[in-house]
């Protein structure tokens, strides 16, 4: 019976990410500061939608990235729209321009040419699309290779003469990703010739029909069959037989999302005839058109992440894998059409060393063939090397710049690869880069703003990450009448000049240079030396620490929704602090601090979301405790009674002045004009202050949808973003009457597109593919002939719309309340908490290395019990205490993991109490150890601790407050108590970062002997 069939063995992705390699530190990190280097300034992917091209576009993108504090472009060349697949729009006004043609490289070496006089770090993706390394010039004999097999069943002893069928092949292409026929409109897989017509023949074996089959009965009868497929052979006696007919053709994949004219094969990695014919004919067209604009106007090219697939041959692949396992792979070839060969052990070890083999190939060839040839060209290889059939810690030393991806929500919820940041030879790539912000429809649809970036963008600088390439920033190649213009359709976030908030922006943009500047500085120290503990509010920051010789600093931060006070303490010796702000660029000593042996522990405020840098650069000298780090303020005016609110005309907005009697929010006005407003609005109006500040005040503004620019008495004071929402007013600028004071606010696009929504339609859409959202079905005729816009209500005019009349309107304009805030600097006692904190271990355990750091058993105080207040309803682990106290950090099968065996943790949260009674009376404590361990970050700890003693053993004092964020591991807490007669301890737990802890064990540990009275 013939039985032709498709097997495929399924390879397993490993999936990975990015870093980076940096520049040379200056040896004070102020000057980084204060003038960030291009390398530190965030770049962008410049997506190039389709035929949308032009060369003036490209000149206005430049200049405006120069202005805006942009430092690299890389350019790829995408389909129209992306629905999220490959899409076409009609009618555009350049139709017929192809990526990767003659007339696009032209494009291409004007924005190389202009990088240069701009100086820009302009790049290109290697391919059309964004993955991964092919185009129409890679034939089915040098493409991405999948193994086939037929299977014909015959009868033991009984002649057989035949051809051998090839395996039934799906034509349609093996991708992950199906796109939009340009001619039919049809979402799907295309049909690829070459699987209809490419095959190649690896090996014919023939086998037992059934069970494991031993290696001693395969036969291999390759040179029996002729080249018309047919075999004539007559099997062993015994039992029926498999004759397997093996061979290869071209997976299918494509580059994509790319236009459909120039959709092409994905080339075969493993080969280095097909990834060298690859590069030679991209950097031949590179050299052909930009000649000597190659590595000095366009001077890096990327791999984008790996979205191409899992290829399971290449036509080498039995001589590599017999060069590199030391064994012959042709025997094993039945484990790919499922059957086992030898034993399960020996199948096993096969499919290990198949997967192995093609991890190194893709090392030794996609990887290595790349970083060289791009090299000899003075071009940078840049690369997100993860996702594929490879090991990122092996690629990434093959890679000049290294990248990892997360995407815009309202917490960082990516990782950073293992490996990723491995140069080789025991180095480290200095700058991790990462796509940055990657949007879906379902949190950017013109609706994300610079306040909101920043919680995830400093996480992913508390990762690591130091330089963020932006995600994205479409070419405009049209008018700037026509705004937002083009998109990447249904992807952002929405980047670039034709964005509301591109000019105010700015000031974000400069809090990216200064933060990636630092972040950069140094080399970063592994575990940190800070730790911080709870003083007011729900503040839990974290920190990373970068170091240069003597000198240390710190990015701390605190996401949405924390604030508060917190102590902060660094292990860096005898050191003065500053704190500098990468908001404003301000720098300025801390004066109240105080130093603890090594330690320098002084308080830090943190509004929502707030961030800082805290610097080591200068002995310490003595303190200042009258001297506030942060000043106390005071209300000395309420900004009340009416403004006058200009908007802009052109985007629909009246076109005099409206009077608003109070702070509102645009999208309750009666007027459609306001309502559905987007832009910037500028508010005037003056006011006195009978108690004018003495010396420099503050401006708050309250509630500010979204950001806003402040000019007092005509002085620029600058914009305003993110909390705390305030500006500082220089002494001597304020009044006691008539101050005039403007605030230009600027909203997002979202509003006016929606208000766009109430007219008559005068494009034509198309539905997209996974999110609710629209994509235009062709340029409109009145667009492409420059005439006047049938609709005279619309105004907005972009290439994907996520709105409908009925869409949510997003709060917007200055809703205040306006305060002018005195400054007092001065206090009459330092305002570090009195008390002793708990510490951190000098190096925090990982968990393989956790159990030695548990006290011996003869340094614990014994206990004669415990009592739980538990209040929360499900805590996981064992129903009681009993883990945190049977000497092992481990679980119940001698493993670290967290396992929910009822022997391994005890999860506590805010509200939970623990009470531990000395057994025998009182006795001297020494320290507290507490050790927890998780996956994630609750592996984070955080309580309180009370001691009562003999003298009043119903009575407790807080002793210590301890806290430490970890992002998974393992953590070690030590509390020092140094307390003679104890008789009880009670820890009061709080929250983690994620809600409750995972405690392992508890110990407390006495003097060195318990022989003192008690």
């Amino acid at each position: 019976m013939i039985r032709p069939t498709r097997p495929l063995f399924a390879l397993c992705l490993t999936l990975a990410l990015p870093i980076s390699s940096g520049f040379a530190a200056a040896p004070d990190p102020e000057t980084s500061f204060l003038k960030p280097p291009q390398e530190a300034k965030p770049g962008v992917w410049w997506h190039w939608m389709g035929s949308n091209v032009s060369r003036e576009g490209i000149t206005r993108d430049l200049e405006a990235f120069k202005e805006g504090g942009i430092a690299a472009a890389t350019i790829f060349g995408m389909a129209d729209v992306c629905t999220p697949w490959a899409g076409h729009i009609e009618n555009s006004p350049n139709d017929g321009l192809l990526a990767f043609t003659d007339p696009w490289w032209k494009l291409v070496r004007h924005a190389a040419a202009e990088g240069k006089r701009l100086g820009i770090d302009v790049g290109i993706h290697n391919c059309p699309g964004y993955t991964s390394t092919g185009g129409p010039w890679i034939t089915p004999e040098l493409a991405m290779q999948q193994i086939f097999q037929s299977r014909t069943e015959i009868e033991g002893g009984k002649p057989f003469s035949g051809v051998l069928p090839k395996p039934e092949i799906d034509p349609r292409g093996d991708m992950l990703f199906p796109m939009i026929n340009k001619d039919t409109g049809v979402l799907e897989k295309p049909v690829i010739e070459g699987r209809k017509t490419y095959w190649r023949d690896i090996a014919v074996l023939a086998v037992p029909a059934e069970g494991i089959i031993a290696k001693d009965r395969i036969i291999d009868l390759t040179n029996q069959m002729d080249a018309s497929g047919t075999l004539r052979w007559t099997p062993p006696d015994g039992g029926n037989w498999a004759i397997h007919r093996f061979g290869h053709t071209t997976m299918g994949a494509l580059t994509q999302p790319n236009q459909w004219e120039i959709m092409g094969l994905e080339c075969d990695k493993m080969s280095e005839k097909a990834v060298t014919f690859h590069l030679q004919h991209v950097l031949g067209e590179l050299k052909k058109h930009l000649g000597p604009l190659v590595g000095t106007g366009l001077q890096h090219m990327l791999l984008d992440s790996y979205e191409a697939g899992t290829p399971s041959w290449t036509p080498l692949m039995p001589q590599e894998f017999q060069q590199r396992r030391g064994y012959d792979l042709k025997s094993f070839l039945p484990v790919l059409a499922g059957r086992v060969v030898g034993s399960d052990a020996d199948t096993a070890k096969f499919r290990a060393d198949f997967d192995r083999t093609i991890a190194d190939l893709y090392r030794d060839v996609l990887f290595k063939v790349m970083e060289r040839m791009l090299r000899a060209e003075n071009l940078r290889f840049v690369c997100e090397p993860y996702g594929g059939p490879f090991h990122t810690g092996e690629v990434a030393p093959h890679v000049h710049r290294v990248m990892t991806e997360f995407w815009a929500a309202n917490r960082f919820n990516a990782t950073v690869q293992g490996g990723i940041q491995n140069a080789g030879n025991g180095k480290t790539h200095n700058i991790l880069e990462a796509e940055a912000f990657t949007g879906a429809p379902d949190q950017c649809s013109w609706t994300e703003t610079p306040g909101w970036l920043k919680t995830v963008g400093d996480e992913a600088y508390l990762m690591g990450i130091n330089r963020f390439i932006l995600h994205t920033n479409p070419h405009q190649p049209w008018d700037d009448r026509f705004k937002p213009g083009m998109t990447m359709g249904q992807w952002g976030c929405h980047f670039g000049r034709t964005q509301t908030w591109w000019e105010p922006g700015k000031a974000w943009l400069a809090y990216l240079a200064r933060c990636q500047a630092l972040l950069q500085w140094g080399e970063r120290v592994p575990e940190s030396a800070a730790w911080f503990s709870p003083v007011d509010g729900n503040a839990a920051p974290r920190s990373v620490h970068r170091r240069d010789g003597s000198s240390h600093l710190f990015f701390i931060a605190v996401p949405a929704g924390e604030s508060g006070k917190a102590l902060a303490s660094f292990r860096v010796g005898k050191m003065a602090p500053e704190l500098w702000d990468p908001v404003t660029g301000r720098m300025r000593d801390l004066t109240d601090y105080r130093v603890d042996g090594d330690v320098v522990r002084f308080e830090l405020d943190f509004a929502s979301g707030q961030s800082h840098f805290v610097v080591f650069r200068k002995p310490s000298t003595k303190a200042q405790p009258t001297v506030r780090n942060f000043p106390a303020t005071r209300e000395a005016a309420t900004v009340s009674g009416s403004w006058q609110v200009s908007f802009d005309p052109k985007w629909g907005g009246p076109k005099q002045a409206v009077t608003f009697s109070d702070l509102t929010d645009w999208t309750t006005h009666a007027e459609a004009g306001i309502r559905h407003y987007s832009g910037t609005a500028v508010y005037r109006t003056k006011f006195n202050l009978a108690d004018l500040p003495a010396g420099a005040s503050f401006l708050d503004l309250g509630t500010v949808n979204h950001l806003a620019r402040v000019r007092i008495n005509g002085s620029d004071l600058g914009v305003i973003w993110c909390a705390p929402w305030r500006v500082e007013i220089p002494a001597g600028l304020l009044k006691p009457s008539a101050n005039l004071l403007e605030v230009a606010v600027t909203n997002v696009w979202a509003n006016r597109l929606i208000g766009d929504e109430q007219e008559p339609d005068d494009c034509e859409w198309l539905n997209g593919h996974a999110h609710p959202g629209r994509y235009l079905k062709r340029f409109p005729d009145w667009f492409v002939k420059g005439q006047r816009r049938p609709s005279s209500g619309r105004y907005g005019f972009t290439t994907w719309n996520y709105f409908n009349k009925d869409s949510k309107l997003i709060p917007s304009g200055l809703l205040g309340p306006v305060r002018v805030l005195a400054a007092d600097w001065n206090q009459s006692a330092s305002a570090i908490p009195n008390g002793v904190f708990a510490e951190p271990s000098a190096s925090t355990a990982n968990e393989a290395a956790f159990e030695a750091g548990l006290p011996k058993a003869d340094a614990r105080v014994p206990l004669a019990g415990n009592a739980e207040t538990v209040n929360t309803q499900d805590h996981g682990g064992a129903k009681d205490a009993s883990p945190l106290f049977n000497g092992t950090t481990r679980n119940g099968s001698g493993g670290a993991e967290t396992i929910d065996d009822g022997k391994t943790f005890r999860s506590y949260a805010k509200g939970d109490s623990l009470l531990l009674k000395i057994e025998g009376g009182a006795r001297a404590i020494r320290e507290i150890q507490t050790f927890a361990g998780h996956r994630d970050q609750r592996a984070s700890q955080a309580y309180s601790v009370w001691i009562a003693k003999a003298g009043a053993p119903e009575s407790f004092t807080k002793i210590a407050d301890a806290r430490v964020n970890s992002q998974g591991g393992s953590t070690l807490l030590r509390v020092p108590v140094d307390a003679e007669n104890v008789v009880a301890v009670r820890f009061d737990f709080a929250d983690g970062p994620l809600g409750g802890n995972v405690y392992r064990e508890i110990v407390l540990i006495g003097p060195a002997t318990q022989s003192e009275a008690r």
